[in-house]
């Protein structure tokens, strides 16, 4: 017997359900929102994501102890930056939302993935935005060979959704998000409940099937993924793509329930698409002859599982107006004003006057905390115009009472930096090895860091 469909009305805004139509959503507050929507009677809703169903189909719980957690049930996809993020390689039954600005590399990315994809089942691309040919186009130029993808160029869930059930592929790459659409969820096409309702259905999909998806996803002009965060709940890993003024590409995940969120994948842009850099070490060091000019520091900062030497770069310029500013996107300005504060109360160093500018080479975005003792340095020099020494290395937190308090993997940061011949490291004495090492010269407080890192 044909299914009875009911009338709802649906809110375009926040997904929120009313028998009746109401001029206000009660749920978020926005006007005219309520959209008619049709639904099946008695419509099963997705199980296999969540749970089991006895053989009545009903739902039933079974004990956490004879779950199977699946070992070994990571797929590696070829590119070992993208594995480090995802904690390993992609993991059965799961959900990854990729997000970046447009013209980044996101779809380059996929695509790469996808052919090199340690599999020997079917790949589907799904493609809302190009044709068959634009694709072909893009995996011949990057020299991608591979009989294994499947491609559909079609954002309507009912034609995936068809296409899933004929080629049961274990990988699914969804781009965009945002051109997914169904007629059963509203009248409108783009909206924000157009994609919970979409990607919902194909996020269930994959986890009854032993699949993983990819979501590819815009964002907007404040970087952050375009619709709403509940489709960043939906998922369960959420990466970002960055750019930097260069051809480096910068890979963060924001959320990961199968590994850390402190692990960063970095690439390069060529011709031959974007390719994996596995030693950064030299990637954000500017080579220079003789003595590095005032406000430059090096500091040994820690990205996940590896250490990284970066150049700090200040320059402090006496304010135009009233109220002094701080110009920082790759340190957070927050970090920069209280680093800049300390240095005023303990040094008597006057900086509140001054228009800071900070950057690191190479543009990568920097949140460790072992920054700031070289960022400390960076802006002294910057505004004594004293130099610092050019084979000197920095690391260390900064408290606002002054003290250089202890940090995580000092005798990693040590090793970095000889391995690309530096001769002096400047880290916290409360984090000093048990064995005196030549080169390394332990602080205790900010007053005492400034004289020895001055002393070249």
């Amino acid at each position: 017997m044909k299914k009875q469909k009911t009338i709802i009305f649906r809110c375009s805004s926040c997904g929120h359900e009313e028998p009746k139509w109401l001029g206000r959503c009660p749920e978020c507050g926005q006007w005219n929102t309520l959209t008619e929507t049709a639904v099946s009677d008695g419509a099963a809703g997705p199980a296999g994501a969540f749970g089991s169903r006895g053989s009545q189909g009903l739902p039933q719980s079974i004990p956490l102890s004879v779950v199977d957690v699946q070992e070994g049930s990571r797929i590696s996809c070829g590119i070992g930056e993208l594995d480090r993020v995802l904690g390993g390689g992609i993991m059965k039954r799961s959900s990854v939302l990729v997000g970046g600005e447009p013209g980044i590399g996101k779809s380059t990315l996929l695509l790469q993935a996808a052919a090199g994809a340690k599999t020997q089942g079917r790949v589907l691309y799904v493609s809302g935005e190009e044709s068959a040919g634009q694709i072909r186009l893009r995996a011949d130029r990057l020299g991608l060979t591979s009989d294994r993808i499947e491609i559909l160029c079609s954002g309507r869930l009912e034609d995936i959704q068809r296409v899933l059930g004929t080629v049961k592929p274990v990988l699914v790459i969804v781009d965009s998000v945002q051109t997914l659409y169904s007629p059963d969820a509203g009248l409108i096409y783009g909206t924000v409940n157009q994609m919970k309702y979409c990607a919902y259905d194909l996020v269930t999909w994959v986890k009854e099937h032993d699949a993983s998806i990819f979501f590819v996803a815009h964002v907007t002009k404040d970087g952050i993924i375009s619709g709403p965060k509940t489709l960043e709940h939906l998922v369960d890993t959420v990466l970002y793509f960055e750019q930097s003024d260069g051809d480096s590409r910068f890979l963060r995940a924001t959320k990961n329930r199968f590994g850390s969120v402190d692990e960063i994948g970095i690439f390069t842009m060529g011709e031959g698409g974007l390719a994996a850099v596995e030693d950064p070490s030299t990637l954000f060091l500017v080579r220079r002859e003789g003595e590095l000019p005032p406000g430059i520091s090096t500091a040994a900062v820690l990205e996940g599982s590896r250490t990284i030497l970066v150049e700090i770069q200040a320059l402090a310029v006496p304010a135009q107006g009233s109220i002094s500013r701080v110009f920082s996107d790759r340190i957070d300005s927050a970090r920069v004003s209280r680093v800049a504060a300390t240095l005023e109360k303990h040094l008597k160093l006057r900086l509140s006057d001054h228009d800071l500018y900070v950057n690191v080479a190479g543009g990568i975005r920097i949140s460790e905390v072992g920054v700031e003792l070289a960022l400390a340095a960076a802006l002294h020099s910057a505004r004594t115009g004293i130099p610092l020494g050019a084979k000197t290395v920095i690391a260390g937190e900064l408290s606002l009472a002054g003290e250089v308090r202890p940090i995580r993997r000092l005798g990693n940061r040590i090793k970095a930096a000889r391995t690309l011949s530096f001769d002096r490291f400047i880290g916290p004495s409360a984090d000093s090895p048990g064995e005196k090492l030549s080169g390394f010269f332990p602080v205790g407080d900010l007053k005492k860091a400034i004289q020895v890192i001055t002393q070249s």
